[in-house]
């Protein structure tokens, strides 16, 4: 006799987890520690559920999804959006963590998206660090203007904070060039993506920890997770122009400041900007489309672990 697939649900709280099953309807909550989140890895692991889904929660999510993972659980984290819009198609217009739950197992039942593979054990710490770096590289340049518009004593003030965010840079730079020269594989991994002219670490790094999945992915894919891939609005009889929108943003961001870089600097991506300028095109479509052309060959240079020769490239 098959086993009745069954599917779960669950919100993430800061100090909760709400969890429902489908199709028996069981419902749970307990506490997003390590004592709730092994409690439910026993109870669940006799269920053997074909799937079990949980929107992102900016980090709140990453206990349970290591534990689940490593006991052998299909876990899946999804994008927000598709859980708030599953969450919305029932009808129900309350939000709360149980209704979340159990309108999170039907999305699992229905869209049945594929289980991701856990990532290493350095992986979020790394992360971690990028992830404070992006915020402080922010503030740099809001803390100079200020500065530019100040004069007499206001100016100590407001300089003091800039020499703290120089240091706490200088010193997230080090740990991470730390780690890279530690581990041979994100070397090896730094070396092949900073082959090509116009990549630098800090585009390498960001790429590399932000979007592991470059090399494993369509191209159109990994146009769409980075956000530069055309996508179409029409509706009835409107043909409308295509946009670009979703995606990952600080790797966009990133990315369009390594590839403004390389179309001075690579020949390949200098030659494409100037036959799109001359064509008329806009100088920011022309990056863009820079940026897409540029993803698809660093995409295929992971894909087939080979480094950048300017010669295959011309031919």
């Amino acid at each position: 006799m098959r086993a009745v697939p069954c599917f779960l649900g669950l919100d993430v709280a800061t100090a909760q987890l709400d969890m429902a099953l489908r199709p028996s309807g069981e419902r749970w909550a307990v506490p997003n520690a390590t004592s709730g989140v092994t409690r439910r890895v026993e109870r669940l692991q006799p269920l053997h559920p074909t799937l079990m889904v949980l929107a992102a929660t900016g980090g709140l999510e990453r206990l349970v999804t290591s534990a689940w993972a490593m006991a052998g659980l299909p876990v899946v984290v999804v994008n927000p959006r598709q859980a708030r819009d599953g969450a919305r198609a029932p009808g129900p217009w309350a939000t709360t963590a149980a209704v979340e739950a159990r309108a999170l197992a039907p999305c699992a039942d229905v869209m049945r998206p594929t289980p991701r593979p856990l990532p290493d054990a350095q992986r979020p710490e790394w992360r971690g660090l990028l992830g404070r770096r992006q915020p402080l590289l922010g503030m740099r340049p809001a803390a100079q203007h200020r500065l530019a518009g100040t004069s007499g004593r206001l100016q100590t003030d407001i300089a003091a904070p800039s020499t703290w965010l120089n240091e706490r840079l200088a010193t997230l730079d080090d740990a991470l060039e730390t780690v890279r020269r530690g581990s041979p594989r994100w070397r090896a991994h730094d070396d092949l993506w900073q082959s090509a002219p116009g990549m630098g670490p800090v585009c390498a790094r960001t790429l590399r920890l932000a979007l592991p999945e470059v090399g494993r992915l369509t191209r159109q894919q990994s146009a769409a997770w980075v956000g530069v891939a055309p996508l179409q609005g029409d509706r009835g009889t409107r043909r409308g122009r295509r946009s670009m929108w979703g995606g990952r943003a600080p790797v966009r961001t990133v990315w369009s400041l390594g590839t403004l870089v390389a179309t001075r600097s690579n020949p390949r991506l200098t030659a494409f900007s100037e036959r799109l300028l001359a064509a008329g095109q806009g100088k920011k479509v022309a990056l863009t489309a820079c940026m897409h052309t540029f993803l698809t060959i660093r995409n295929a240079m992971l894909t087939h672990r080979t480094p950048w020769h300017d010669q295959e490239v011309e031919g």
